[in-house]
């Protein structure tokens, strides 16, 4: 195949761990003191008690019924463990819930492992939990069930969700570890059935701390590569531990956010993870991934295999009647002149055929002859000839042209400024200049031209060649 290894991704910057909770302060409490002659108050009695509690019990194993089991926003849960005659109060720090497999739940029966103390603010004794095992199960299979319940609740298991592999897929991506068997076998099978199919791969980590979060990852990369018509997810075989990062909901959830058809390919026979529930096709091994990716091109090129067949077969059948038909005609006694007339026919082609040739022949003579006098015709209208001619003209009609622009030009700046001394000289701003002035009315909207239109007392504006004078009639 042309090109079985792609790697067109950029890695995406690595998720921050989210920071470790500081330490608990270890508080060294004093020995539990002799009895006093004052009395004690409630505090250092309950220190006290906490002293004896806490150095009696450091190790405990308690085996119990959950209940009033709650996680508050810190991140801490808060439960209650019972059997039939009793109950202690608990609490796991956040720091420990981190690392559990599976979520508390009321009801469940587990075995816990941690020491006792005393929370002085309501003066009861609780257990503090390091660690929390199911009873009877392992963490991972409660977890596993725990997780496929609410996805199931969800539909992701919906069989009508499912969707069809491509018949035939151009571009196949692949999701897995580089250093694995998984890719070497989905290759082989590749290469060997369909050789010219386009391998996308983004290597993924498969095993170990952060590889749930880097197989998501790479399942979205993969789909937002352009023409990636199927992708498939996988690793080798191995315990329950090392299959983990495959019943991670992240996982369950990328895949079922993907585009395109995804086929589960986690090399175990029987069990089944998380991601087989929620992909569109489970294959138990990579490399029975590869076959079933190219299943449907088999099948589709044994279809057309099957109908060139019966093409074929049809097609013998209508030549074998239509040859019978014919030798059934063949001896029929009116045909018997067949044969001779189909000999003049041809000879009659013949004949046509040469009268045909000839005439040809001679049209086309016709035309060299036109043609080469179109040649002459052309040559002598050479356009190289009549362009530099034409320049010519453009040039000298140029040249004519600028002067007569140049001449308007000046003729016209005469007039212009000819036009300009008129105006200037009839301009009242002249007139002023020359020592007149302009009397107006006190609303500046009327020119006073007699002495009879204001009266003694008017207010009147007198218009200079440079400013204004407000003035007031005497007489």
């Amino acid at each position: 195949m042309p090109s079985l290894f792609d790697l067109p991704f950029e890695e995406e910057p690595p998720e921050p761990e989210p920071p470790a909770p500081p330490p608990q302060p270890v508080e060294t409490l004093p020995p539990p003191r002799e009895m006093p002659q004052l009395p004690l108050t409630v505090s250092e009695l309950t220190a006290d008690i906490r002293a004896v509690i806490e150095s009696g019990f450091p190790d405990v194993f308690v085996e119990g019924e959950l209940s009033n089991c709650r996680q508050w926003h810190t991140g801490h849960v808060y439960f209650t463990l019972k059997d039939a005659g009793a109950q202690i109060r608990g609490v796991m720090f956040r720091s420990t819930v981190r690392q559990l497999k599976f979520r508390p739940e009321d009801g469940q029966h587990v075995v816990i492992r941690g020491r006792l103390s005393v929370y002085d603010a309501k003066g009861e004794y609780q257990l503090i939990a390091d660690s929390m095992q199911p009873h009877g199960r392992g963490a991972l299979q409660l977890a596993f069930e725990q997780l496929k319940a609410r996805l199931e609740a969800e539909g992701l298991f919906d069989p009508a969700r499912k969707r069809p592999l491509p018949l035939l897929p151009r571009k196949i991506g692949v999701v897995t570890s580089l250093d694995g068997a998984a890719i070497r076998d989905i290759l082989s099978v590749l290469r060997k059935r369909y050789p010219q199919a386009h391998v996308v791969i983004r290597p993924a980590r498969v095993q170990g701390e952060g590889a749930a979060q880097d197989v998501a990852r790479g399942l979205r990369m993969i789909c937002a590569v352009e023409g990636v018509d199927v992708v498939i997810v996988g690793r080798g075989g191995g315990s329950i531990e090392d299959l983990w990062a495959f019943n991670e909901e992240i996982v369950a959830r990328a895949i079922a956010q993907c585009p395109v058809p995804v086929i589960s390919a986690v090399g175990h026979e029987t069990d089944f993870t998380i991601a087989d529930f929620v992909a569109d096709l489970r294959a138990p091994t990579p490399s029975a991934a590869a076959e079933r990716v190219v299943a449907r091109r088999d099948e589709f090129i044994a279809h057309i295999d099957r109908l060139t067949e019966r093409v074929n077969a049809a097609l013998r059948h209508r030549l074998l009647a239509s040859q019978a038909r014919l030798h059934r005609l063949e001896s029929r006694h009116g045909l018997a002149r067949v044969p001779a007339l189909v000999a003049l026919r041809t000879r009659h082609v013949a004949e046509l055929q040469q009268s045909l040739r000839a005439a040809l022949a001679t049209r086309l003579a016709a035309a060299s002859r036109r043609l080469l006098r179109s040649d002459g015709a052309l040559e002598r209208a050479n356009p190289r000839r009549r362009l530099a001619e034409t320049r010519a003209r453009l040039a000298a009609l140029d040249g004519r042209l600028g002067a007569a622009v140049t001449r308007r030009h000046a003729r016209d700046d005469g007039r212009f400024r000819a036009l300009a001394a008129r105006l200037d000289s009839l301009s009242p701003l002249a007139v002023l200049g020359r020592g007149y002035a302009v009397c107006w009315d006190a609303t500046r909207t009327h020119v006073v031209r007699r002495a009879s239109d204001v009266a003694p007392g008017d207010r009147v504006r007198i218009t200079l060649a440079e400013g204004e004078i407000g003035c007031e009639v005497k007489e």
